[in-house]
């Protein structure tokens, strides 16, 4: 972006003027309540292995959690998270790679009594087997829940251990469910590797609007494999944002219930029928409300999807 937007904030977007009107009736509503207010309840998405049914909005911490042990920015994100616990949430995910994110997630989740609707999803993130069952157990310690629900290989680092280890703890009712993670395109081949060769439960890597090279090989396999799809870098790492700055929400975007771009973007991917969950991070109680109303009100169909495609990439 110029030299101009580039400062621009996702709060700092402009938006048309139909999304405005949007505004005041979601200043209406409930705080906890989505952008807008809906008879039916918030979309989930099935994991093919058990038929369990998650919300498809997530959360992600990397960054936004790394806040250590100052107790003013701990309740913060405890705030963040009660915002998205009574919006319908359930998927959080973290890693050991996140800096000190587990563990203010730990404290969170004490500090709001434990929300029930939690699924735990972290990862494991080192070298060696032995390494791995270390790091693991500091997981399960520093999440406080009395229990992970999903542990990934991040990254694929070292994942032939680690997959040796997650079946273990699997078959030990330690977790519920194991997985692999990429965020990096140059790992799509080895991610396809590991998917066909392998059992399991669910896949992470990225896809959103403008990054959508999963399309072509990824999400098919997934959906072949039958495993679930967690979506990383919805946003781009807000580039999404920088990219649409100064410009208005289209006014079509009234026939999916977008009140903000936020919403846009994340229902472009919710809207791939692979898709289980995609998992935006933010530090902010007002856009993890933008974010969840995601997962409510009407989603594209595939014409609508292509044109949100060439608005976006119009801009």
């Amino acid at each position: 972006m110029k030299g101009s937007l580039k400062g621009l904030t996702r709060r700092r977007i402009l938006v048309g003027g139909g999304v405005a009107l949007a505004g005041v009736y979601a200043r209406m509503l409930p705080a906890f309540a989505p952008a807008f207010a809906y008879d039916t309840p918030i979309l989930t998405r099935t994991i093919p292995s058990t038929g369990e049914q998650v919300p498809a909005v997530g959360m992600g911490s990397w960054i936004t959690f790394n806040v250590g042990a100052n107790e003013t920015l701990r309740a913060a994100r405890a705030e963040v998270l009660r915002a998205f616990f009574e919006a319908g949430g359930a998927l959080v995910d973290s890693s050991p790679m996140y800096g000190s994110s587990e563990e203010v997630i730990g404290w969170c989740l004490e500090h709001l009594g434990h929300p029930p609707r939690l699924f735990s999803a972290t990862k494991v993130w080192t070298l060696t087997q032995f390494m791995g069952r270390r790091q693991m157990t500091a997981s399960e310690e520093q999440w406080r829940s009395g229990g992970l629900d999903l542990i990934q290989i991040h990254n694929l680092v070292d994942w032939e251990a680690h997959l040796e280890t997650l079946r273990e703890w699997k078959g030990e009712g330690r977790i519920r469910y194991l997985g692999a993670t990429t965020s990096h395109g140059r790992r799509h081949s080895e991610m396809i590797e590991v998917m066909r060769g392998n059992d399991l439960d669910t896949v992470q890597f990225t896809y959103n609007i403008l990054d959508r090279e999963a399309e072509s090989r990824l999400l098919p396999l997934a959906a072949d494999r039958g495993m679930a799809v967690i979506v990383n870098r919805p946003f781009r790492r807000g580039k999404l944002f920088e990219h649409v700055a100064g410009h208005p929400l289209p006014e079509w975007a009234y026939e999916i219930d977008c009140a903000n771009w936020a919403q846009f973007f994340l229902k472009f991917i919710l809207s791939h029928p692979t898709v289980t969950c995609a998992i935006p991070a933010t530090s902010k109680v007002a856009h993890m409300r933008e974010n969840m109303g995601a997962a409510y009100g009407r989603m594209p169909d595939r014409d609508l999807r292509a044109r949100m495609v060439n608005c976006v990439e119009g801009l």
